[in-house]
């Protein structure tokens, strides 16, 4: 892999030069756009509309809209001459919990490996961090972005996981479906609570993969081949289920151990109405 930035972490008075590099990749299956007429790939090309031509990509700026139609233009050189934490180094500024840190901060993944004799100090770092569970919080800037970063270990590597800043959290008042006030029955909450502990096992990512993208890619190679495309059953109906009540001693009764081989059926429970909150409706 190529690093993406060359750097250093900044630990007290410790100096800690670094390469990055993306810890993960979008598997995705990409499609191109096609002229249906013709079936021709369709292409999009730089066009300035005032000279009425191609524009090649060594003629092109960067340019911030301060007013409407109106630009300051903005180089890459003013950009690395920015004197702002996180362009040259990632300096630590405190350590927390990893508990403390609610997922939705998290961006993206960078794998941290030492450089030019860093080896000693980025193995203190990560024993450190490994050994006291903390996360520590930082600055960096990448390529055009300023972010906030979190680094943590993950078997041999420090990670930095780059974060939203507060301001870009959307805040959940905005959902006006969490309004109503909803009492909690506590006979149910507490078969929720057992249904949980039941589904309760270790991660194991090896379990799940990208169902989707292997259905588009076999549906792909069918279509390649010239086969007859075979369509999958549908699946059964959910059952219906009336009463949340019912709904979660079914799905005890499905997850218990000795229960049903192939695991809980799907369900769909109605919505309750009335006030037979807590009370088995049959029929």
């Amino acid at each position: 892999m190529r690093p993406l930035w060359k750097g250093a972490i900044s630990f007290g008075l410790v100096h800690i030069p670094i390469k990055v590099y993306p810890a993960t990749e979008q598997r995705d299956v990409a499609f191109h756009q096609l002229h249906q007429v013709c079936g021709s790939r369709i292409r999009y090309q730089r066009v300035c509309p005032h000279c009425r031509r191609d524009v090649a990509p060594e003629e092109i700026v960067r340019g911030y809209e301060y007013d409407k139609d109106r630009y300051v233009i903005i180089t890459d050189e003013e950009l690395e001459e920015l004197s702002v934490p996180g362009t040259r180094s990632i300096e630590i500024q405190q350590f927390v919990d990893a508990a403390e840190i609610d997922p939705i901060y998290f961006d993206r993944s960078y794998y941290l490996e030492p450089a030019d004799g860093g080896s000693r100090a980025y193995a203190l770092l990560r024993q450190a961090l490994n050994d006291t569970g903390r996360i520590g919080l930082a600055r960096v800037v990448l390529r055009t972005k300023g972010s906030l970063c979190a680094l943590r270990v993950r078997e041999d590597a420090v990670v930095m996981e780059t974060m939203h800043y507060p301001d870009e959290i959307r805040p959940t008042r905005a959902l006006t479906g969490l309004a109503q006030q909803v009492s909690v029955n506590e006979r149910e909450l507490a078969m929720a609570i057992q249904l949980v502990e039941n589904l309760t096992e270790p991660f194991d990512p090896a379990r799940y993969d990208d169902q989707y993208r292997q259905a588009v890619l076999e549906l792909v190679r069918e279509k390649v081949r010239g086969e007859q495309i075979a369509r999958p059953p549908e699946p059964p109906p959910s059952e219906r289920i009336a009463d949340l009540m019912a709904a979660l001693e079914a799905s005890l009764r499905a997850t218990a151990p000795g229960g049903e081989a192939e695991g809980p059926k799907p369900v769909s429970v109605a919505p309750v109405t009335g006030g037979h909150r807590g009370r088995r409706r049959r029929g």
